[in-house]
């Protein structure tokens, strides 16, 4: 049988998506099923007076209306699972639909159930709500000043922590030949995939059983999350992830939304749908980064850097979302540095309650905060220095893995400096400077940019979860059951969601035993089916639940081969096995096939004594570190000085995620993330009017990135297998979206140097660069 690892084989998973075959979320049907809607607060921060509900309740096919009195002694509040220690946190939990105050424009404040659909969101116009407004405060520094207003009494001002990782002594700074420092806005976004946030509800009142069928990244964290705040033991609380249509992070939080409904379902003893809508989710479902980070270098004349310290200032929203402590210090701070070898470091977080959604993470999740940050100062050095942004690189980056950096984090494979000269000779750098000459001469504006990154992936090692507070392990859960025809189901505790380990998964299980990669089915995203996992994010799912696939499936071969060699009469070390078949050395005549074994190990006639029946293999991985891919973006773009327009004319990727199990799917895990990357230095952004109105609430406001507005891009990569997992495997998940904000910014900033631009904010829409080339032209 032809090797399979390594190979771009088509998705196993896509026929039935591409043709109209796959059940999300709203396809589930029930009988009797009732629907749901959320009555939403239009203010972002209130007193709630009184709540009005009888005309809804009399509205034609309404079953139930719910108010937060209604369910506050039914539900405990959602609380967020990342509890980060040593800053003094002051968690604010999502209570499940709000009581006496509203604290961000979109909050539930009441749920109808109704017959149909249609006749739910006709009751919530029915509900009449009054409000007593209160002052608002939409942005992190704002927020912190002494007029602000307070959110919460006993959060002063605002503050719900204050976290510090590394140290920098002073005179590193005070000594320094040069000191660069830069205030830097990575501004609030919102992932939006195709399908928005959706819960199907059932409780078995005979057995006590609940069933969810929703929307998330990590079913069996919504388990225990839900479990608690539902008073369902775990044994009766059934967690299903159908097929999704996309997360980026926002299906990670455990909502309030899902309960209710539950909730519903238990006291009306039917189901019960909620299906959100655009609007709802642009309001609702967590946002992200919004983060303003003044970073500060120190460095020599002849460019070698000392040190780097930053402070970030982040915006946590109204309420401290599932992983919303931990993105903007543990996967912010621990990366500062970037792939850079840099002496010394400390990274300082404070995070703010604003009137706003709740942030949490985003594909990538602090790591391109970090990138950017660092990526952003280098440049800015490089300029003051007077030396090429390339050669402060070269100068920098990391010499040689393993390698620990300034904050701790120990990164395991890899030649940074080769993914960077294997980028310059891509683009033809020193060509391409002389065209960036020769075009400034004619009233051309092109920039180069350059980001060599890297980031912390894998999440993985289960007593580092806990000494960052993180509420659980991070080990993960594979079990391969192989049938008496020789096929095999895979089950994971992972929960892939589009990323295409249906695939890569079976050619890893296929290589292992020499079977046909149709033979194997992957089982995820389903709390009844797989005893416990941790959920895909953090581009963990690989590295980690691929790590426990591979350690599973040899421990398989290791009790076929013993059955064989007892079929075959011989000892265990006088076997071969390749391509699917166990063979006597010397004799190759003599064999038995995997298939042949399946049947034996399932029916048991003639097993070696004390050897137990079946052919099963199960691992719990914890992996003892995380993983690191890495590597050097470098792109091109113009922009017309008389409007403002830019075009992207080059994207080169270079990069390291290890093993590569199907280049096809990791190359389009890369074009995705740079997708979303490019969009945020460029067009999305999510805006607030001073009083917490969501000014970008629908897609006419909110510019998402389409295929025509990018170039082909042009990627490779480079393998250095990771030591940390079986497979060598890195993730690649977030490759694009760590690396692509500071390319596109740095080359943009590179165009714009003739007219003394230095930086601008995110996003980098026309009218902004234009105002800048004029204000430049008029200096």
């Amino acid at each position: 049988m032809a090797k399979v690892l390594g190979k771009p084989i088509k998705r196993k998973e896509d026929p039935k998506l591409i043709t109209g075959h796959g059940q999300f979320t709203d396809d589930i049907k029930l009988p009797g099923m009732l629907f749901a809607a959320m009555k939403r607060s239009g203010m972002a921060h209130a007193k709630i007076k009184t709540i009005n509900t009888d005309q809804a309740l009399n509205h034609p096919g309404v079953v139930a209306v719910y108010t937060g009195k209604d369910v506050q002694d039914k539900i405990k509040p959602i609380r967020s699972i990342w509890l980060v220690p040593g800053c003094d946190l002051i968690p604010k939990d999502r209570v499940p639909l709000a009581v006496d105050k509203v604290n961000y424009a979109g909050e539930a404040v009441a749920m109808v159930i109704a017959e149909s659909r249609y006749a739910a969101r006709d009751a919530l116009d029915l509900i009449e709500v009054e409000y007593e407004e209160l002052p608002a405060v939409v942005h992190q520094e704002a927020a912190l000043e002494e007029s602000a207003p307070i959110i919460y009494e006993d959060v002063p001002q605002n503050i719900a922590f204050t976290w510090k990782a590394g140290e920098v002594p002073e005179e590193v700074f005070a000594n320094a030949e040069v000191v660069v420092n830069q205030r830097l806005v990575e501004q609030r976004v919102i992932a939006n995939p195709m399908e928005t946030r959706g819960a199907v509800a059932q409780y078995n009142p005979g057995s006590g059983d609940l069933t969810i069928w929703c929307t998330t990244q990590n079913p069996h964290i919504h388990r225990m999350t839900y479990a608690d705040a539902l008073g369902v033991p775990e044994t009766k609380l059934r967690i299903i992830a159908p097929d999704m249509g996309g997360g980026f992070g926002a299906k990670i939080a455990v909502y309030t939304e899902e309960a209710v409904v539950a909730l519903a379902a238990m006291e009306l003893k039917q189901p019960v749908k909620w299906i959100e809508d655009r609007q709802e989710h642009f309001l609702a479902t967590s946002h992200a980064r919004d983060q303003v980070i003044t970073t500060e270098l120190a460095g020599t004349k002849d460019g070698k850097i000392l040190a780097v310290r930053a402070k970030n200032i982040t915006n946590l929203g109204a309420y401290l979302s599932t992983m919303g402590a931990g993105v903007p210090t543990i996967d912010f701070g621990l990366m500062i540095t970037g792939a850079y070898d840099i002496p010394h470091a400390a990274a300082e977080t404070i995070g703010v309650y604003t009137n706003t959604t709740p942030t949490d993470a985003y594909r990538g999740a602090g790591k391109p905060e970090a990138s950017f940050q660092i990526e952003r100062i280098i440049n800015l050095y490089a300029d003051k220095i007077g030396m090429d942004p390339i050669e402060v690189r070269k100068k920098n980056l990391v010499a040689k893995v393993p390698y620990t950096n300034a904050m701790g984090c120990n990164y395991d494979s890899g030649d940074y400096h080769g993914t960077l000269a294997k980028a310059l000779e891509t683009i033809d750098y020193a060509a391409l400077r002389k065209e960036q000459e020769d075009a400034r001469k004619n009233g051309r504006l092109l920039g180069i940019g350059i980001s060599t990154y890297v980031e912390l992936c894998g999440l993985g090692p289960s007593k580092v979860a806990g000494a960052i507070g993180f509420g659980g392990g991070l080990w993960e859960n594979s079990t391969i059951r192989v049938h008496p025809s020789g096929k095999v189901t895979v089950f994971t505790g992972a929960s892939p969601h589009g990323q295409g380990e249906g695939t890569t998964f079976a050619q890893v299980v296929a290589e292992k035993f020499g079977i046909p990669v149709e033979d194997i089915e992957l089982v995820s995203g389903d709390t009844l089916m797989i005893s416990m996992g941790w959920g895909t994010y953090g581009s963990r799912t690989t590295p980690v639940a691929g790590g426990a696939l591979a350690i599973a499936a040899d421990r398989i071969v290791e009790k076929a081969k013993l059955i064989a060699a007892h079929e075959l009469e011989v000892a265990v070390d006088d076997l071969d096995f390749s391509d699917g078949v166990f063979s006597v050395k010397g004799q190759p005549e003599k064999q038995r096939t995997f298939k042949e074994i399946a049947w034996s190990a399932n029916n048991a006639w003639n097993l070696p004594d004390g050897m137990e029946p079946a052919l099963e293999g199960q691992c719990f991985f914890d992996p003892p570190d995380f993983v690191y891919p890495f590597g050097a973006h470098i792109c091109v773009v113009e922009v017309d000085p008389d409007t403002g327009v830019l075009e992207l004319k080059r994207y080169v990727s270079v990069d390291d995620v290890g093993r590569i199990i199907n280049p096809m799917i990791v190359e389009g895990q890369v074009h995705g993330g740079l997708a979303q990357g490019i969009g945020q230095a460029l067009w999305e952004q999510s805006v607030y009017s001073d009083k917490g109105q969501l000014l970008s609430g629908t897609f006419m406001d909110y510019t998402m990135p389409k295929a025509k507005f990018f170039p082909e891009f042009e990627s490779s990569f480079v393998e250095s297998p990771s030591p940390v997992n079986q497979l060598g495997a890195k993730g690649v998940g977030e490759t694009g979206t760590t690396a692509a904000p500071s390319a596109i910014v740095n080359a943009v900033m590179d165009a714009l140097a003739p007219f003394g631009v230095k930086d601008l904010e995110m996003p980098l829409t026309p009218e902004k660069v234009w105002r800048a080339i004029h204000d430049g032209r008029k200096g």
